[in-house]
């Protein structure tokens, strides 16, 4: 099937873990891809792979938190390809894992910088890029932490509850431009980046993990693909009626 043919999709995060499984899915399903990162060499990597069967694929180095190059970068894939689809907000980060009272204002505005003024300035320079194509869609990956909390990491909780109504206020301004945003809610995924955090708590990655596994009433953690699958549904017409909502990828975490 070539769910998503020709349309041109912008990842960012495309280096590593759900970004990389989504730039591979959406290629398979016929979209153009420009993978956007920070990790030059990874996401190059990805880039390679895509091409190597027969994907158009293009990597740029961004940092969503840098205004003037979202805007650089964008407009540079609008070139390269002819139009902006699909953007798919996914770069983040975690952050500090302090008590509120003990995160300073950078560690704080580290996180907002990334997670935050990230998809505002992807969004604020694609919608103009979308209005000239006619339409699009906008996937803005927030997580189950941006629906309940967790007695950890108060700055990314807060991150993603700002990214589930940035997501549904976007749906109502662009509507009417057949702008379509909508945010995806991933469950515990096993990234390189949860596995680095098994790799440096005090009970090892195995244990790890199986800890993470029982949170999960599916008895398990998600894999990247999981939520990559997701997003090919809302960069897909298949989608069409689809605007302003929650995305739920989480193994029945937040039913519990």
């Amino acid at each position: 099937m070539q769910r998503v043919e020709d349309k041109v999709a912008v990842v960012t995060g495309g280096a590593l873990g759900i970004g990389k499984a989504a730039c591979h899915r959406l290629a398979e399903e016929g979209a153009k891809i420009a993978v956007t990162d920070v990790k030059d060499d990874d996401g190059k990597s990805v880039v390679e792979d895509l091409q190597k069967n027969d994907f158009e694929a293009e990597y740029w180095h961004l940092d969503v938190a840098d205004e003037d190059e979202v805007k650089k970068v964008l407009n540079e894939v609008q070139d390269k390809f002819g139009s902006l689809d699909v953007l798919v907000n996914n770069a983040g980060i975690s952050g500090v894992n302090k008590p509120t009272h003990e995160i300073s204002a950078d560690e704080w505005e580290k996180v907002m910088n990334i997670n935050v003024k990230g998809v505002f300035f992807c969004t604020k320079y694609a919608i103009p890029l979308m209005q000239k194509a006619g339409g699009g869609s906008i996937i803005n990956l927030s997580s189950i932490y941006g629906i309940i909390s967790a007695k950890d990491i108060p700055p990314y909780h807060a991150s993603k509850g700002a990214v589930r109504l940035m997501s549904k206020t976007d749906a109502l301004l662009y509507a009417k431009d057949n702008i379509r945003v909508n945010s995806v809610h991933p469950g515990f995924i096993w990234t390189p980046l949860v596995e680095e955090m098994g790799k440096e708590s005090d009970e090892g990655v195995d244990a790890f993990r199986r800890s993470l596994d029982s949170l999960h009433p599916i008895g398990h953690v998600g894999e990247p693909d999981d939520i990559a699958y997701g997003i090919v549904y809302l960069a897909s017409d298949e989608s069409k009626f689809v605007t302003g909502s929650e995305l739920v990828i989480d193994g029945g975490y937040i039913s519990v």
